[in-house]
């Protein structure tokens, strides 16, 4: 998920579990309610300084207001694991051997004097 749509996952979600509608939540956030309904529509973006108040009044750092709390991993990731435990034994054995070479190598190329 991209990270604006997290942001505006994550506010709402933290601004139910302290029981607060948008308005109240913008009241104490000194913002309009139109602009923090604006907001979890996607449709406008926070300044950091009202982030900062949002995370304030939702009692979260701030970079919990970014963060992927859904657990879900990307499909990018699944698609990948899919494709590999699908691969014969074999051929994963030789992919292993070959990535490990390649660490080896790229670790010791970072650590020549």
């Amino acid at each position: 998920m991209a990270l604006k749509g997290l942001f505006v996952v994550n506010l709402k979600k933290f601004r139910k579990e302290e029981g607060l509608s948008q308005e109240a939540l913008a009241k104490r956030c000194d913002a309009s309610a139109n602009h923090i309904g604006q907001i979890e529509m996607g449709r406008r973006f926070p300044s950091i300084e009202l982030i900062e108040r949002i995370a304030a009044v939702l009692k979260v750092k701030p970079y919990r207001l970014f963060k992927d709390e859904t657990g879900e991993e990307p499909d990018e990731n699944r698609e990948t694991r899919d494709f590999l435990a699908n691969l014969p034994d074999r051929v994963r054995r030789v992919l292993k051997t070959q990535l490990l070479t390649a660490i080896s190598d790229d670790i010791d190329e970072t650590l020549k004097p």
